[in-house]
């Protein structure tokens, strides 16, 4: 089985496979959206009691596939294009102010979401094994699409990108919510699923399912550089 038959919900049962698609140099980008500090931090479990320690736990699957699989899946899509020559993008989850107040709505709701990460702190950079180098475009964004608050849309236009291929996290969030608006906005969207993780693989297949066909074609990390030019 192939990425053009693999993951295919229930809309796409039978359908045609799809075409390969058509990366040219200058109109393809790799963007790395919000694999920041804050979400690799652990603390010690020596520390832990009780309902932190079974939370602990619970996301230990998590951290082993971002540190086994994702980050290193990510660097080889980094070496990939910087070795061509091709732009590479990151999107980071970060305030402008300290208090946090321009946040969106959904980064100020009580659970998961909410978060406050002044651009500055060191919690909301990118973690440095994977870190932008030179004059690679870095978006800060209050909200879980990387397109949605920040001009993220009118670069990758004015840089003459068609397609995007993205990795980050989380698959069933920001990850999720980026392709959609990329989508949306006509841009062809890979998506490298060995260099994306949600808080559990359950989440993160589910997602891929969903998206895949409609919204982007879901990859392996060596299936979208073999497409790469050059």
């Amino acid at each position: 089985m192939t990425w053009k038959t693999a993951r295919r919900s229930f809309y796409y049962d039978g359908a045609p496979e799809p075409e390969d698609p058509v990366l040219v140099a200058g109109k393809v980008a790799l963007l790395v959206i919000d694999v920041q500090n804050v979400y690799l931090d652990r603390p010690d479990p020596a520390t832990l009691f009780g309902e932190d320690l079974t939370r602990y736990r619970a996301w230990t699957p998590f951290h082993e596939r971002m540190h086994g699989t994702v980050i290193p899946a990510i660097r080889k899509l980094l070496e990939a294009f910087r070795g061509r020559g091709l732009d590479v993008l990151y999107a980071r989850i970060a305030a402008l102010r300290e208090d946090g107040r321009d946040r969106s709505l959904s980064q100020k709701k009580p659970g998961w979401n909410n978060i406050l990460l002044p651009k500055d702190g060191l919690a909301s950079q990118i973690v440095p094994t994977i870190s932008p180098q030179g004059d690679e475009i870095v978006v800060t964004k209050t909200s879980d699409s990387a397109l949605t608050g920040t001009n993220l849309r009118l670069v990758l236009s004015n840089l003459g990108v068609t397609h995007v291929v993205c990795c980050g996290i989380f698959t069933d969030q920001c990850v999720a919510s980026t392709v959609r608006s990329l989508a949306d906005e006509s841009f062809d969207v890979i998506v490298a699923e060995d260099a994306c993780a949600a808080g559990t693989m359950d989440l993160h297949d589910h997602e891929l399912e969903i998206m895949n066909m409609i919204y982007c074609s879901v990859m392996s990390t060596d299936e979208a550089i073999a497409y790469l030019p050059g």
